[in-house]
């Protein structure tokens, strides 16, 4: 009879296998299970060497000890389900519209000049909904471009540079008569810095000099429509003064088209009165029209040109947008409405 050997059977380094029907060896599940523990392991040592640019690390910025320890493999418990993966919710996937709400003009090219604007903005911000609406005398009109927003929701941009009727009233009406679209109103453009850059802008190309800046001789009138509403006026003024500082102290006068004193000639005369006989009319109106055409005419030399499309007319565009989004309570908005 033969002893039996005390040698312990030689264990392999992996587990036993079985074998099917056929004599051919299966892998138990749970060799399965480490199998992939160790493929995921491996993969995330790869991944480690790679930084978020695509390029390869050095090697020293990553330690070996850190990649074998059992506590750097991760357990399954700790992967994410598809399920489990966050999704953009609906606000962050459609942002409410941004619709511009421009007043109107017969003038064939207001309506050329509101349209590149708009451009401008989709190009600063491109996905975002970008529409237009007029207060009147242009199509669309502000009222049917809200009825193509049922069900959405869309913030109000006055394409006007203050306080006044239209800000005050014909918008507030519209959005009420829109019950079916989420709306908010955001407040006129003006007064802002990026306003006075673009008046800036203006009167460099109509041929101002900055050797004129704190001059003796020159001057500026501001020429803008004109309102009964004293918000208007004030911020009006309030634009005047931030352009003199802009200007190094030049005087700048704030003139009206209609409905306020003093006119752009009588500006123009009162400035002359005080020696200031190189004068230059810069154009406070978003397009041109009427009221910008009647304000160019009087100027002693060439007017600068409307706002228009100047880029950081489509810049102010979306701060207000984004301002507006801000102010989640309804007193907040009042409150820009108020003092922009």
């Amino acid at each position: 009879m033969t002893e039996p050997s005390t040698q312990q059977p030689r264990r392999s380094p992996l587990p036993p296998t079985d074998t099917d029907s056929g004599g051919r060896s299966t892998v138990p599940l749970d060799s399965t299970a480490q199998l992939l523990t160790r493929i995921t392991a491996q993969l995330g040592t790869q991944l480690s060497l790679v930084s978020r640019n695509g390029t390869r690390r050095p090697m020293h910025r990553t330690r070996p000890s850190d990649t074998l320890r059992p506590s750097a493999v991760p357990r399954p418990s700790d992967t994410l389900r598809p399920s489990d993966t966050p999704r953009p919710s609906p606000a962050e996937a459609a942002p409410p519209t941004l619709l511009v709400v421009a007043h109107g003009s017969r003038d064939p090219q207001a309506l050329r000049t509101v349209l590149a604007l708009l451009d401008r903005v989709r190009d600063l911000r491109p996905g975002l909904d970008v529409r237009l609406g007029h207060i009147e005398l242009n199509q669309p009109l502000l009222p049917d471009t809200l009825d193509g927003l049922r069900g959405s929701d869309a913030v109000l941009v006055p394409l006007l540079l203050g306080r006044g009727h239209h800000v005050k009233h014909d918008l507030p009406a519209a959005a009420a008569a829109a019950p079916s679209v989420r709306t908010r109103i955001a407040a006129p453009l003006g007064p802002h810095p990026l306003l006075v850059e673009a008046l800036y802008g203006r009167l460099v190309e109509a041929g101002w000099d900055p050797a004129d800046e704190g001059g003796r001789r020159a001057a500026v009138v501001l020429a803008a429509a004109g309102s009964r509403d004293p918000d208007s006026a004030q911020d009006t003024r309030r634009t005047a003064r931030m352009l003199a500082e802009r200007l190094g102290g030049v005087p700048v006068v704030p003139a009206y088209a209609s409905a306020a004193t003093p006119t752009v000639p009588a500006a123009l005369r009162a400035l002359a009165a005080r020696g200031r006989h190189r004068t230059f009319v810069a154009s406070y109106f978003t397009a041109p029209g009427r009221f910008a055409s009647a304000a160019a005419s009087a100027a002693p030399r060439t007017a600068a040109v409307p706002l228009g499309a100047h880029p950081a007319m489509a810049r102010l565009l979306l701060h207000r947008y984004d301002q507006a989004l801000s102010a989640t309570a309804p007193s907040e908005m009042v409150s820009l409405l108020a003092s922009a």
